[in-house]
């Protein structure tokens, strides 16, 4: 144990799959929910596709207490740790069945013609089941985002699209029963618990403190722990590199670590806080910023996936640090009881290397709000619009003043990712522009400063040549936004502006 004495937790994890309760204790932590639907409960419609959350094939829907309410969410059951469902509801797509026959969205999937090998429809179903509960609306972009996680390889979308318009349709039925609502409400009220979990069997320990300062100091005594958040990338350890994780904690019950707070000087995101609840937030600061993560992987992706979790990781090619370096975030470490802030650029050391101590994590992400006049743009490439990781991401938060009747540049903040072992701020390229009046002549000249400051590398992504000449081309067109009357919108790239899932 890891734990102080006196603090309370428990040796088991309570849950309700697909309308019942369930009670375990003797499990593998590294289980993840995929297999134990397949395995335990022989619930075999979730399949395994992909194994990383690409394809959607065994997506299901998990649902919560929030706000006095139920919350609805799609995830990737294929990277999501059993032990993470303490506290909720699972249902899968065997929870639709009734003896009335096919519920509504399965209805409209069948009488689209949506279905052919199968292989993939029960995802899908389970997609617009959580659409429907979720009020999404039955428009072709709202679809688009809606199914952008869930892959088919026979129908072509069209049947399935249709099918989603139906399913979404207000009159449809497919939303929950205001009584079957008020069953599942008293359930998870029942499973719900104030204490913590420490589960140790098969040689292996999962633990999910409940407070901060219990974290704090479990990781004190367990530095080496894998921290566990959103799972979308430590599910990957498990499922790809099928290693045995010996202690997880998961940092998910920490009430301290959900927070979203706005603040006079900007937002603070707690760590725990995924991507699809700061989209709203970020987005009201920085608009591109809503534009990024909408194109982060996809909505089963985002669901789970937390924002300093892409940054915890030390990626050179996650999405939100570029975009977040520019506009001058910093991080909250905590290592016991004291804490420490650094730019965020400043954690990023070399190349598999942040300036994180053993025993410390980061606690909060602080991004700042923006300066009068400034402008911040992103721009993501990559070959795939959705769910794809970047060749080269972009950052350019600039600001100006008008000085003598010319737009003159008096800050500059520019970084990339994918260009380097790190995201790595142009500070040569921002010396140049600052004072300079913002014309044709700067920019050219600023963008070809680039060359001289990143030296990437040739990959299956892209080459060292293609990443300069994107890099220099994404500052031309920055330029030419920025002096635009009725500017383009944020952030398109020749329809290719999209994030990477992880």
């Amino acid at each position: 144990m890891f734990h102080d004495e006196g603090v309370q937790v428990r040796d088991a994890i309570e849950f309700v799959f697909n309308g019942q309760l369930r009670r375990l204790t003797d499990f593998d932590p590294n289980l993840t929910v995929l297999r134990y639907v397949r395995e335990h409960e022989r619930a075999l419609g979730s399949k395994e596709g992909c194994a990383e959350g690409d394809c959607g094939a065994c997506t299901a829907v998990v649902a919560e207490l929030a706000d006095n309410g139920l919350h609805y969410r799609a995830v990737n059951t294929c990277i999501q740790f059993l032990a993470t469902l303490d506290g909720k509801a699972l249902m899968t797509v065997e929870h639709l069945e009734s003896d009335a026959g096919l519920h509504p969205v399965q209805e409209a999937m069948a009488e689209s013609h949506a279905s052919q090998c199968g292989f993939c429809t029960p995802g899908f179903v389970m997609s617009m089941f959580a659409g429907a509960q979720n009020h999404v609306p039955p428009t072709r972009v709202a679809i688009d985002e809606m199914l952008a996680g869930n892959l088919c390889r026979c129908t072509g979308y069209t049947p399935i699209i249709h099918a989603a318009e139906k399913a979404l349709a207000p009159a449809s039925g497919a939303q929950i029963r205001e009584a079957d609502e008020v069953l599942l409400r008293q359930q998870l009220q029942a499973v719900s618990s104030q204490e913590g979990v420490s589960i140790h069997s098969h040689g292996k320990h999962f633990i999910a403190p409940a407070t901060l300062a219990e974290l704090a100091e479990i990781l004190l005594r367990a530095p080496d722990a894998t921290l566990l958040a959103g799972g979308t990338d430590v599910g990957l350890f498990v499922t790809k590199k099928h290693a045995a994780l010996e202690t997880v904690v998961y940092i998910g019950r920490v009430a301290e670590l959900a927070r979203i707070e706005d603040t006079p000087q900007g937002v603070r995101l707690a760590a725990a806080v995924t991507y699809a609840q700061a989209s709203a937030g970020l987005q009201a600061l920085y608009p591109d910023m809503g534009k990024l993560i909408s194109r982060i992987g996809a909505v089963q992706v985002r669901n789970l996936g937390t924002v300093v979790g892409n940054i915890a990781n030390g990626s050179p090619i996650g999405d939100m640090p570029p975009a977040l370096i520019a506009a001058g975030a910093r991080v909250v470490l905590r290592r016991g009881d004291a804490t420490r802030e650094l730019p965020l650029e400043a954690y990023f050391i070399a190349y598999g290397k942040q300036d994180r101590v053993p025993g410390e994590f980061i606690e909060a992400l602080l991004v700042p709000r923006p300066d009068p006049g400034g402008v911040l743009k992103v721009y993501k490439i990559s070959k795939r619009i959705d769910q794809d990781i970047s060749s080269v991401c972009g950052a350019f938060n600039l600001g100006f003043s008008e000085e003598a009747g010319e737009r003159v540049v008096k800050s500059a903040r520019i970084c990339f990712g994918g260009m380097a072992g790190t995201p790595l701020r142009a500070s040569q390229c921002e010396a140049f522009l600052v004072g300079r009046v913002w014309d044709e002549a700067t920019a050219e000249q600023a963008a070809e400063l680039l060359s001289e400051t990143y030296q990437p590398l040739n990959d299956a992504r892209a080459s060292a040549a293609y990443r300069n000449r994107v890099a220099g081309n994404l500052l031309r067109k920055f330029f030419h936004e920025t002096q635009a009357a009725d500017q383009a919108p944020l952030g398109v790239v020749h329809g290719s502006f999209q994030g990477a899932r992880r």
